[in-house]
């Protein structure tokens, strides 16, 4: 089975805003770039907008597809949009509980994401 994602690269200056899956989740104890599933019939755009308000509390205003990554985890195979997020309106947060960390582009090699989400991460770094 296929899972759509949207994902936001949420960006303020050279800080990007990242989220801990928690425990309880697929890949949980992770860090992540905010997102989810989309539902059946939904955009991928329209997804991301629903699930970073869900999510963090923003109204996102200015965004551009960044990457599709396709990755198979063995248990579950996802397709991946990641959206460079650039303009939004509110303060992201944790809505749902999740920790969140405000940190800049190069530091994000210190953190653990996802197999899937780490071809983002080496993108965002070359491009800094």
């Amino acid at each position: 089975m296929l899972v759509r994602v949207a994902a936001g690269i949420i960006l303020r200056g050279d800080a990007v805003f990242i989220a801990l899956r928690k425990s309880d989740q697929h890949q949980g104890g992770l860090w992540e770039f905010p997102g989810g599933k989309c539902e059946p019939l939904e955009s991928v755009e329209v997804a991301l907008a629903r699930e970073l308000k869900e999510e963090c509390g923003i109204a996102i205003t200015e965004y551009s597809l960044f990457k599709i990554i396709a990755h198979d985890y063995g248990d579950k195979q996802v397709e991946l949009y990641f959206y460079r997020v650039v303009g939004f309106d509110g303060d992201p947060l944790g809505k749902e509980g999740q920790e969140v960390r405000w940190v800049t582009v190069e530091d994000l090699m210190s953190y653990d994401f996802p197999a899937a989400n780490k071809v983002i991460v080496e993108a965002l770094i070359a491009q800094a």
